[in-house]
Parts: C-alpha cells; sequence; structure tokens
C-alpha cells in the first residue's frame, strides 16, 4: 500500500477521489500520509466524474480508488464515460487474488475486473506484486494522457496490495519517467494542403471542440479568428475559447454556418450526432478541415478534405506558420450577413427572455434572466450544468468568456455528472463553482452534495424543480393513483437537503429571491444550495432534441 501511495505522489497526483472499503482503506490513509487529498464520497460514480473533470481542467490524469465488484462496476461507468469524452484518468479499484478468480472458487466480491474493464478504458493493468505498481501508475499516467487523451485503468490486486518489501528495495522501484507526453507534429503536406483549402474559401468557418480547450489553443485560435477574419461556432464546452458574444461569433448562426459555409475547420470537436454526423443540413459541397491528435477520426461519417494530424498545439502553430503573408478570398458580404442575422436573432432571443421575467410560477427562462447577468459578470465561476431543459436553455442563454469554464454532459449526454463535476472543478482548481441542475439531474448524484459540505468547497448548487423528467405534467395512461413515469415531485424541498449538512440554503420563487441568493452563495465562496420552483409544465420533452425519441403511435402526455 505504501508503494501504491508513494508511486502517485512520485509522479505528481495531488488528489485522488474515492470511496474506501475492503481491500483500500488503509491505501486510502498511506496516500493522504504522502500529502495527497484524498476526497471520499457517497458513491464510486460521482468520485469518477469528479477525477474526470479535474483531468479535463488540468490536463493531468484526476484519480479514482474504488473497492472491488459493484465499486469498481459504479467507478467504471465514470472511466468510460471519461474515455468518451477524451478526459485524461486513471481508475484504480481494489480486487480480488486472480488465481482465486481465474479457479471461480467463489471468493469475496469474485469479479473478474481486469477483462470487464479493458473493452471501456485506452489501456489496463493488473498488479500482482507489489514491484508492479509504480510501472502500471507510471504508464498509465502515460496512456491517459498521450495522444487523445482517456481513461485507463489498474486492477489492484489485494496480494500486490497487503505485500511487505524491504523499504530499500521498495525505493529502487521508483523513477521519474522521461517524457511523459510527447508532441507529436503533424506532416508538411498536410499542413499546406489545410491552408490552400482554407484560403480558397468563399465562406470559411471554424467549428470549435472540446478538445480544442481541452489542448489550450486559445491564444492560438484567437490569432487565426482575428487576423484573418473568420467565424467561429464552439460546441457547448468550448464556449468561452472565444467570446460566446465576439464580433465574429456564430453561435446564433448554426444552421447558417452548416448550409452555406463552404469550407469548416473543425478543431478539436468529432461529427458525431450533435453534428448531424456532418450530414444533413450541412452544405453537401462543403469541404472539411479537420484537426485532430487520432487518425482514426479522420473520415468519421463523411470524407475530409484536408486532415492534419497531430498534436493541435504544433498543428496551429504549422497552420498559422503557414498562413503567413496569404490573405483569404473570403466574400465581402459572408461576415456582415453573418453579424446581421446574429443582431436579429440575439434581439428575438432578449426578447424571450424579456417576457420570461413576469411568468408566475417561475419557467426556465425566468429563472435564467436572474441568473445570466451574475455569472456572466463573474466570468471566473466554472459552471457545471445537466439536465435536459435546464442544459439546454443554461447553454442557449449564458454567454462564456473564458475557456474551460463550462463543464456539462458532453458526448453521451448523460445525466449524473452534475456534484462530482462540480467537486472535481473545485478542488482542481480553487475556483468558485456554479452548478446549474434540473431536478431529475440533481437526483442522480445529489447525496453527494454532503461531499461538498464535508470539505466545505465553494461550490453553489441551483436546482431548477418543475417536478418531473422533462416537466411535472405527464399524465398516466392507466386508471392509477400512480404518477407518470416521468413525474417526480414539484413540492419537493430540496434545501432541506442542504440544511441537513449545514449548507446555506434558500427557497425561491421570484427572479429577485433567485438573484439575491446567487450572489450571495457566489460571495460567499461556501456550499451553498438554492432550491428555485419552477411550474409543472415549464419544459418539453428531450429540451431541444425531440427528434431522438421514436414517434408513439398512441396519445402520450409528457
Amino acid at each position: 500500500m505504501y508503494v501504491l501511495a508513494r508511486a502517485l505522489k512520485n509522479i505528481g497526483i495531488d488528489n485522488v477521489y474515492g470511496l474506501v472499503g475492503i481491500p483500500i482503506t488503509e491505501a486510502a490513509y498511506l496516500i493522504q500520509g504522502q500529502g495527497i487529498r484524498f476526497v471520499g464520497f457517497r458513491h464510486e460514480q460521482q468520485a469518477g466524474m469528479a477525477a474526470a473533470t479535474e483531468g479535463y481542467l488540468t490536463g493531468k490524469p484526476g484519480v479514482l480508488m474504488t473497492v472491488s465488484s459493484l465499486g469498481f462496476m459504479n467507478g467504471l461507468t465514470a472511466t468510460a464515460n471519461a474515455t468518451v469524452n477524451c478526459y485524461p484518468m486513471i481508475q484504480i479499484s481494489g480486487a480480488s487474488d486472480p488465481a482465486m478468480v481465474d479457479m471461480n472458487m467463489g471468493t469475496y466480491e469474485q469479479l473478474d475486473q481486469f477483462n470487464t474493464a479493458k473493452p471501456l478504458v485506452k489501456a489496463a493493468f493488473r498488479c500482482t506484486y507489489a514491484k508492479d505498481i509504480p510501472a502500471a501508475v507510471y504508464r498509465a499516467y502515460r496512456a491517459a494522457v498521450s495522444g487523445r487523451p482517456g481513461g485507463v485503468y489498474i486492477d489492484m490486486t489485494t496480494p500486490a496490495l497487503g505485500e511487505i518489501m524491504n523499504k530499500v528495495d521498495a525505493d529502487k522501484l521508483f523513477y521519474t519517467p522521461v517524457d511523459i507526453y510527447s508532441p507529436v507534429a503533424p506532416n508538411s503536406r498536410s499542413v499546406e494542403r489545410a491552408v490552400e483549402i482554407l484560403t480558397s474559401a468563399k465562406r470559411p468557418a471554424i467549428l470549435l471542440g472540446k478538445g480544442a480547450a481541452y489542448a489550450r489553443l486559445e491564444d492560438k485560435i484567437k490569432t487565426l479568428v482575428e487576423k484573418y477574419q473568420i467565424p467561429y461556432l464552439p460546441m457547448s464546452m468550448a464556449k468561452g475559447i472565444m467570446p460566446d458574444d465576439g464580433p465574429l461569433s456564430a453561435l446564433s448562426c448554426r444552421s447558417t454556418i452548416m448550409e452555406k459555409s463552404d469550407v469548416v475547420m473543425v478543431i478539436g470537436a468529432r461529427l458525431n450526432w450533435m453534428l448531424s454526423f456532418g450530414k444533413g443540413k450541412w452544405n453537401p459541397d462543403m469541404k472539411f478541415i479537420q484537426l485532430d491528435v487520432a487518425p482514426e477520426e479522420i473520415d468519421v461519417n463523411v470524407p475530409i478534405a484536408a486532415p492534419v494530424v497531430g498534436d493541435m498545439g504544433l498543428s496551429m502553430d504549422a497552420i498559422l506558420d503557414a498562413l503567413d503573408g496569404k490573405s483569404m478570398a473570403t466574400d465581402s458580404d459572408w461576415v456582415s450577413g453573418l453579424q446581421a442575422e446574429a443582431k436579429i436573432k440575439n434581439a428575438k432571443f432578449a426578447k424571450r427572455f424579456e417576457e420570461a421575467k413576469s411568468m408566475m410560477p417561475m419557467h426556465h427562462m425566468t429563472a435564467l434572466s436572474a441568473i445570466k447577468p451574475i455569472l456572466e459578470a463573474n466570468p471566473d465561476v466554472i459552471l457545471i450544468n445537466e439536465g435536459a431543459n435546464t442544459l439546454d436553455d443554461t447553454r442557449d442563454a449564458v454567454n462564456m468568456s473564458l475557456p474551460r469554464h463550462r463543464v456539462d454532459c458532453a458526448t453521451w449526454a448523460i445525466m449524473g455528472m452534475g456534484m462530482g463535476s462540480a467537486i472535481g472543478a473545485a478542488v482542481a482548481t480553487g475556483k468558485s463553482v456554479v452548478a446549474i441542475e434540473g431536478d431529475s439531474a440533481f437526483g442522480f448524484s445529489g447525496m453527494d452534495f454532503s461531499t461538498i459540505c464535508r470539505f466545505n468547497l465553494p461550490v453553489t448548487v441551483v436546482i431548477f424543480n418543475n417536478g418531473g423528467i422533462y416537466n411535472g405534467i405527464g399524465v398516466p395512461m392507466d386508471k392509477t393513483t400512480d404518477p407518470a413515469p416521468t413525474t417526480l415531485d414539484v413540492r419537493a424541498r430540496y434545501d432541506k437537503l442542504g440544511d441537513a449538512f449545514g449548507a446555506q440554503t434558500f427557497y425561491v420563487t421570484t427572479p429577485e429571491q433567485l438573484s439575491e441568493a446567487l450572489k450571495t452563495g457566489i460571495a460567499s465562496k461556501k456550499p451553498t444550495l438554492i432550491d428555485v420552483q419552477l411550474a409543472a409544465d415549464s419544459g418539453k420533452e428531450s429540451g431541444h432534441i425531440g427528434y431522438l425519441n421514436p414517434a408513439p403511435l398512441q396519445s402520450i402526455t409528457v
């Protein structure tokens, strides 16, 4: 156990997130004894979400530590999610003796965790002896951050944890890995091709993904955008790389970018379901330039006219160098047309806000009319956001001006990352955090609000309670006294949960009350829970993406 603690310290791990029990309890104490912060959770999934969020925000792998069996499985959901989202993360789980597992002897919490994890993570290692531990930790770190980042699993068996070694021999196992991350430059021809296509574009645009935020490309992207006057469209977690309300922001013109652009440079994004797989509304004659660290991402769903594969920082440097002295062929009315369209659409959106201010009981937009100016006046607050309507409306309403200050449900559009991500963001950065949660989404992770309180973190949790999944007005299809499948409880008092753990709490029913409560929570830098009472009919199925639901042949009120 000492060897594991020393290995983590030696590689530069600052925090470990987890939930202790057999066989890792004493290991957690030893980790803490090495000066590493051990953040104990109520559920392994949330500890994993915290580790993944730390990985995304810092570029260093967040570390999750769990018990065996179901504790391992609970954590693995977060590690799989980290792998899909390209967050560097290491999951270390205690495991039964593999010799006993292989012989199916019915040992304590028997499960072949190593082979269960392998298909869902970027790499996996099993430590059978204590001497294996340092190399496994260092290799896991390297695998997590190299190439496309992702989750890595270490099967920490009981024999390895419990083995007794001479300290002199143990200390010989530790070393300092060299070039833990080795950036690889793109080939020069791919850069030349990309620049040729970009400079010949009549209606160019840049599409920004969270990979660009992770790679810390904001200064390079700012140079590209401003020097060559190219409009940009950020994906949800790329908001803030460039200001959402900047003069070249096409955030309000997504459909126009898709339908009319003739060249789009994709930086750190994937042409997956969130972008209609590069088809549908997209201009069929449009050419994609794609910057990605992983060659297997090229030509997914549509042909890429100019792939630039390599470290994205080096790729951006090469592209800027190749562009130097060249001029764009952009149509004279392209940028001005987008700006005119954005002005009209932004005015319509502002009118929606104004109209929503008087809606009582409050609707989502009523509440957001109070939240928006506060968060935009405090740009260094990290925003965590999950839900259906709560996710979509908050994403659209709140402009971001700094990179890596918005963390949400990401590629899988999952529920159940809120409290874990809020904790990971606060612990990893020391910054204030505001989590805006739908009431259903909060239910997945709500008990770990107690972790926020135990560690006295500067986190304000805002819960939009409309009484259900999507809303609280679902109608059962049978004569029953049971609630509809989507109905929760619009009368629930979530603020009482905060009271139970000693947090600062508020129950609000008006925008004025919400505004005051949010300002107080952020300023206090203390655990705060704000229960926002919404109307039960506020919200619709799946927020803005109802097309993903198969259409029923019978009439259903959701």
